[in-house]
């Protein structure tokens, strides 16, 4: 399977370079991304070692304190990967109508 480029990912539309260990472009990757943006952080989450782990961390934090469109996709997603989660977890309401 071919890697995605996250620098090219729509939902950086207002940044000019990508940083992922900015909370808030991952943020964004999230909840504007595309199928194929979402699949390469899957990819990178699932890796092993202490920066997808790490990663995966993140992804859950903000999914549970951050308006994002899908939070629960990606949630079930880090569950896959083995980090624990609740079954009915607390998230913010999405910021628009696209979920």
């Amino acid at each position: 399977m071919s890697r995605f480029d996250l620098s090219t990912s729509q939902a950086l539309w207002n940044r000019s370079r990508l940083d992922l260990d900015s909370d808030e472009v991952l943020a964004q990757l999230l909840d504007r991304g595309e199928l194929e943006a979402w699949r390469e952080l899957y990819r990178m989450a699932s890796g092993p070692g202490e920066d997808a782990a790490k990663l995966r961390r993140r992804i859950l934090r903000l999914c549970r304190t951050v308006p994002l469109s899908f939070p629960h996709l990606f949630i079930a997603a880090m569950g896959s990967l083995g980090e624990p989660i609740e079954p009915y977890p607390d998230v913010p309401p999405p910021a628009d109508d696209l979920a």
